[in-house]
């Protein structure tokens, strides 16, 4: 069966930046009149000369942004099981090589994490982990997903990629999405940060989404790690072919994209490419010309300020007030964090600035008495 590294092979690194960097003012200009983006209009969009323009495609973005998705904006949260990794990757906090203490979440230490999470109001939850697939593997997910779940209206995993049978079974025990970040498409820079472990294998990664279309995941979230390459502008190109590429192929499953910039952890590494705030909006709203439908997602790896003034534009799903390390929101554990989220507030200081920019936050979009196989 065809998967998207067969796509990926027919994309040439340095051609999509010179095509990128070689986009004219006309060419924005007619992207963004366009009542369907082309690839070309995509690059258009991403380029410097689109740089120019911000304000009329911040316009084009809020309008497509409100036109499906209305004035509502979803609220979810991490809830991190294991700080446990065998990877040794550049730019993570949980590498094995880093000397930080380690920690797994145990059943009663979840529950006190569920019973914390619950009284801020949050009802989606993200389980991440660190990728240790015999400590923190299928065995670990079979015992406490199911848990979990009955607790929550959505569960959406960030963990090591699986099989496609294993995604299956845990649709069974109630797994809603899966968020896999690529990191970068650009395979020698992509083997220069992942040193050791399972990580290192590019295509087990690449080819993820597909196994979790075959297995009928409902949410598919997808990204780079912006500042891992020398040009976020054609990971984030690799990113748009990919989201195209799965949309085509599996279309019963909605997608998200994030736009993770690097935050500061311990052992972490300086970006390589920089993305500046405008930057950043200038790609968010690309994306929403390019994919209308697609999940638009913020973290709190940006500022209070930043996030406040772009979400009304193109954004419909964010986090508040995360813990980026196991037992944070019953124990705090600071010294346990993957990376330092830079958005610290409340999840209701969140919530009442939305409100303030006429949003509707929505702390549950689904009841567990709808259908869903785990009940």
């Amino acid at each position: 069966m065809a998967t998207f590294t067969e796509r990926w092979k027919q994309l040439n690194w340095d051609d999509i930046r010179l095509r990128i960097h070689s986009k004219t003012a006309a060419d924005v200009e007619r992207a963004l009149t366009a009542r369907q983006l082309s690839r070309d209009d995509f690059m258009a969009l991403l380029s410097p000369a689109a740089e120019a323009y911000l304000e009329p495609l911040a316009q084009r973005a809020q309008q497509l942004t409100r036109q499906r998705f209305g004035n509502t904006v979803s609220f979810y949260v991490p809830l991190y099981l294991s700080n446990l990794c065998a990877n040794d990757c550049t730019y993570c906090g949980f590498s094995m090589s880093n000397r930080i203490k380690r920690k797994t979440l145990d059943a009663y230490e979840i529950s006190r994490e569920c019973e914390a999470i619950r009284a801020l109001g949050f009802e989606h939850l993200l389980l991440v982990t660190g990728e240790h697939q015999t400590k923190v593997g299928m065995d670990y997910f079979r015992r406490h997903l199911p848990d979990i779940r009955r607790q929550f209206a959505s569960l959406q995993m960030e963990v090591q990629p699986l099989s496609q049978a294993e995604y299956a079974e845990l649709k069974t025990l109630g797994l809603d999405g899966v968020m896999v970040y690529q990191e970068t498409y650009h395979p020698a820079v992509y083997a220069r940060h992942h040193l050791k472990g399972n990580k290192q294998d590019f295509f087990w990664r690449l080819e993820t989404p597909d196994r979790l279309g075959n297995a009928g995941i409902d949410k598919i979230g997808l990204g780079a790690l912006i500042g891992l390459s020398d040009s976020w502008r054609v990971d984030c190109y690799m990113v748009a072919e990919h989201l195209l590429w799965l949309q085509q192929h599996y279309w019963q499953s909605r997608y998200s994209i994030s736009f993770p910039r690097l935050r500061p952890c311990t052992g972490g590494i300086t970006p390589a490419s920089l993305m500046d705030e405008r930057q950043l909006v200038q790609a968010l709203c690309a994306f929403r010309l390019l994919s209308p439908d697609s999940e638009l997602s913020l973290s709190t790896r940006e500022s209070p300020q930043f996030r406040d003034r772009v979400i009304p534009i193109a954004i419909n799903n964010v986090s508040a007030f995360s813990k980026t390390q196991p037992g944070g929101y019953a124990d705090n554990h600071p010294e346990l964090e993957q990376f330092t989220p830079y958005d610290g507030r409340h999840p209701q200081e969140v919530a009442q600035a939305l409100i303030a920019s006429g949003l509707q936050p929505v702390w549950k979009d689904w009841d567990r008495w709808l259908g869903r196989a785990s009940q």
